[in-house]
């Protein structure tokens, strides 16, 4: 029986911080690591980076996991989900730079800011498993591992071909050189060798490749296929083009898939880095200054592809290994040192690169693959559309190659090797697109390399007993280079194998380390003596359902699957795969509203400096600015972003219509794994059925407390004596409680369920309870609907469940009463030469003839009925129609 305060108004802004404050209280969402009955079930949601705010992005990601979660729990599961931050980073770097502070003391205000947002979403969020990967208590553990990788190999040092920013004398991704200049710098860029840790990823390319299948139908297609396309496994030939230097049998080595057209070869190309080009320059300044030329620019392969293709000869040959001819070394700017061998074979009959080098150069084009299809014979060759003249190795064949002619792609590959084989110049192998994974950052925000560098020892790993590394936590970094490198507290050691002055490593780790295990780690993130408690591993372990953005589709996931194989051969973890199953949610897109300036600029407008016109479908159509009254141009859906002034703040959204609203509006308008086009019109929609939802439950529970009953006895007693609407209503409850389920078990559709509520809701509402029998089945309707709605509206479902009476401590998903969802009647629609014209209560699958006789007795048929009866037609449990002829 109610004897609450609680008003007919809802007011979100009141019930949602009491009822986030009584979670905590209560401790509601943790989670343990000992044995249970329950089955276990691990959600997860990509880790945020601690930019300081929330976007629509982050809200739409963590709900999903959220309604999942609490969907898992009401089915009876332990459910964990965590929270982190992938704390380490150039963003906190850069930011501490502007503002001449610390990155750590940015960092953690950041965290405190996004903390108490992700709390306002209602996130049932197991909070004492929180942390942060730059804290050492995390990063010993990834440090520890390195040095267990290191001991076996599978990490080492080398030089690395690297964008070198001159002036903040950093290392840069490719993704911070634009147009060949740094992008905070605006320096040109170099290309630079430099020593760079690297795990040796490669070592399990077969493995990610091949388990890739078990994650078929669990993962999205498209992530798939995008990874397999990273790893790039290629089976090819390994060819060695002999040559002598300085009076020394050498052997310039190239990997091609294709060594049918071997006798294509008109040149080679090498990498300005090469030994073959540093020679030649040694004795030739204006090749010297071309490779100092080739060292600006970018590195990133998308960016070679791009730029304009140059080269210079650098007087050297090497010989072809099947003819035995001279075959000229060209420098070429678009092949990497840090790519195979830093050396091709050029072919440029069939090679658009190569192509386009040679016409550029005028060096020979040979053509040495014809067709064999009927539709090609007699086609002109053109080395332009060399495609089709190279892609397809099922009908090409070998012409102007000597013995090779008329051989197809398999024989040719098969004679080459017989020939080359022997000799020692060619073999049978494997490549990989994938490359080993450079770790080295020469930043300072980052995890410390756990190397000392002795001139006596060389590269020595750092014990174990004095893991972490501990990152100094007050520097402030001024963007130029990395201050590490000037602070002898860190940098001066002794040698843990001699004992003599050293140096530890000012180089950080990437910060795609840290995401690679943090989800391992979150089943024990306490725990001191070991990376990973087994136990908790064991019951956790892989994530069931792991949730994220598709631009984490390649590095991310493919990092964190090489480290769960990693850990795996540690002994650490069990099975191969860190995510069982995989959903990548849609962008979040808003609309955009500006003016053309006369310069050809654009202005743009926050939403909120715009009135706005809808149109009955909510979409805006006419727009003027508040500030003047004159128009502005309503632009493209674009994803929300700080330059086009798209982007809505989630907490200005939740202050006004409170967080189940925002958290309904962003599952149901549209298929989570899809786009969400952001209307503000449209958070009405939600929030008025939440409002709906609230007044009559507050009516329900007074006419309760009026007759003395409670919604958790009240119960229906006599299902078959209810009457039509009553059986109506009643179905509609149960059908909805195996609709949901079935979204949320099979389809993983969590849109449709909102759907299916407000349908319930409708019918319910609309419900007129005329007796005690009427009264069970709208409370049972009613419960079931808040009970379901706790999945989505939290908050406002479960003080709306305490005002019934209902312990929500112990909601469990409802059972379908299969008995309910059979009809006594359906109603029939009854048509005259196809016009409705009655309509009749039947029992279902009723004899057709029986129902041909019931419509002619009706009177609202029976008078239209003027003519003969050409043909009755009835459709089962749907309609009948007489056709009268006139």
């Amino acid at each position: 029986m109610s004897n609450s305060a609680l008003t007919s108004q809802y007011q979100p802004q009141e019930i949602e911080p009491a009822q986030q404050q009584k979670w905590e209280q209560q401790n509601r969402y943790q989670v343990n690591n000992a044995a249970s009955d329950k089955p276990s079930r691990y959600l997860l949601s990509m880790f945020p980076y601690p930019s300081g705010k929330l976007h629509m992005g982050h809200v739409r990601n963590y709900t999903i996991s959220d309604v999942l979660s609490r969907y898992y729990r009401l089915k009876g599961y332990e459910v964990l989900q965590p929270m982190g931050w992938d704390a380490f980073g150039m963003p906190a770097e850069n930011a501490a730079i502007a503002n001449a502070v610390a990155p750590a003391a940015w960092t953690f205000s950041n965290i405190d800011n996004m903390r108490a947002q992700l709390k306002s979403l209602g996130l049932s969020i197991d909070w004492s498993r929180e942390f942060a990967t730059c804290t050492p208590e995390y990063y010993k553990w990834e440090q520890w591992l390195f040095v267990q990788l290191f001991k076996k190999g599978l990490v080492y040092k080398k030089l690395s071909t690297v964008n070198w920013d001159p002036v903040d004398n950093t290392v840069l991704a490719n993704e911070q050189v634009v147009d060949g200049r740094g992008w905070r710098s605006g320096a040109l860029i170099e290309k630079r060798e430099i020593p760079m840790y690297y795990f040796n990823i490669t070592a399990y390319a077969d493995e990610l490749l091949n388990d890739l299948d078990k994650l078929e139908g669990h993962w999205p297609q498209q992530v798939i296929t995008m990874q397999r396309n990273w790893i790039g496994r290629s089976e090819g030939m390994e060819i060695h083009f002999p040559y002598t230097l300085n009076g020394e049998e050498k052997t310039l080595d190239v990997f091609t898939t294709r060594p049918d057209t071997l006798m294509g070869v008109t040149y080679v190309s090498v990498a300005a880095e090469h030994p073959l080009a540093k020679h030649a320059a040694a004795t030739n300044p204006a090749l010297q200054s071309f490779i100092e030329a080739c060292k600006k620019g970018s590195v990133a392969e998308a960016d070679l592809a791009k730029a304009e293709k140059m080269g210079m000869d650098t007087g050297l040959t090497v010989t072809h290994p099947l003819t035995g001819e001279q075959v000229p070394v060209w420098v070429a700017n678009y092949v990497l040192m840090s790519y195979g061998s830093g050396a091709v074979m050029a072919v440029p009959a069939h090679d658009e690169r190569d192509f386009e080098f040679a016409n550029k150069y005028q060096l020979p084009i040979k053509q040495v693959i014809d067709l064999k299809e009927p539709h090609k014979q007699g086609q002109q060759f053109d080395a332009t559309t060399w495609q089709d003249w190279y892609g397809d190795k099922q009908n090409g064949v070998a012409i102007n190659s000597g013995e090779l002619d008329g051989l197809n792609f398999k024989q040719a590959f098969d004679n080459i090797l017989t020939q080359l084989e022997p000799k020692g110049l060619g073999k049978k192998t494997i490549n990989y697109r994938l490359r080993d994974w450079g770790v080295s950052r020469q930043r300072y925000w980052g995890c410390p390399i756990p190397v000392i560098n002795c001139a006596d020892c060389g590269t020595v790993p750092v014990p174990e007993n004095q893991l972490p590394v501990v990152l100094p936590l007050d520097v402030v970094p001024d963007g130029r280079g990395n201050p590490l490198n000037n602070l002898t507290s860190f940098t001066d050691v002794n040698c843990p194998c001699c004992g003599k002055p050293a140096k530890r490593e000012t180089d950080t780790f990437d910060t795609f380390v840290e995401s690679s295990w943090y989800y391992a780690r979150f089943a024990s993130p306490n725990y001191t003596d070991g990376m990973i408690n087994k136990v908790a591993a064991d019951k956790w372990l892989p994530v069931d359902q792991y949730v994220g953005g598709v631009e984490h589709a390649v590095l991310h996931l493919l990092y964190a699957r090489f480290f769960h194989k990693l850990m795996r051969d540690e002994g650490l973890v069990q099975g191969d795969e860190p995510f069982a199953n995989l959903l990548t949610q849609g962008m979040v897109l808003a609309g955009t509203y500006l003016r053309e300036n006369a310069d050809g600029s654009k202005s743009y407008y926050f939403p909120e400096e715009v009135d706005i016109r809808y149109n009955d479908k909510g979409q805006p159509i006419e727009a003027t600015l508040k500030a003047d009254g004159q128009p502005v141009k309503i632009g493209k859906i674009e994803k929300m972003s700080k330059s086009k002034n798209n982007g809505v703040d989630p907490q200005a959204t939740i202050d006004q219509y409170g967080a189940d609203t925002v958290r309904l509006y962003t599952m149901f308008t549209a298929p989570v794994d899809q786009t969400l086009e952001w209307i503000d019109d449209g958070l009405k929609g939600p929030y008025n059925f939440l409002k709906k939802v609230w007044r009559y439950t507050i009516e329900h529970a007074e006419t309760l407390a009026q007759q003395s009953l409670t919604a958790a006895t009240l119960s229906v007693s006599d299902a078959q004596s209810l009457s039509k609407a009553a059986k109506s209503l009643r179905r509609k409850t149960h059908d909805t409680i195996g609709k949901l389920d079935d979204a949320f078990g099979k389809n993983l559709a969590l849109n449709t369920p909102v759907s299916f509520l407000m349908e319930l809701s409708n019918e319910l509402t609309a419900f007129d309870i005329r007796s005690d029998s009427d009264l069970a089945v709208a409370n049972e309707a009613l419960v079931t609907l808040l009970t379901l709605l706790t999945m989505y509206a939290p908050h406002m479902a479960e003080v709306l469940l305490e005002e019934l009476g209902i312990d929500v401590m112990t909601l469990t998903y409802p059972t379908v009463d299969t008995s309910a969802l059979v009809q006594d009647t359906i109603t029939m629609v009854v048509q005259v030469n196809g016009k409705i014209r009655g309509q009749m209560d039947v029992a279902p699958n009723s004899d057709s003839e029986w129902l041909k006789a019931e419509a002619k007795q009706l009177d609202s048929v029976a008078k239209f009925i003027t003519g003969d009866i050409v043909k009755e037609i009835v459709v089962p449990n749907k309609l009948v129609n007489i056709v009268v002829k006139a």
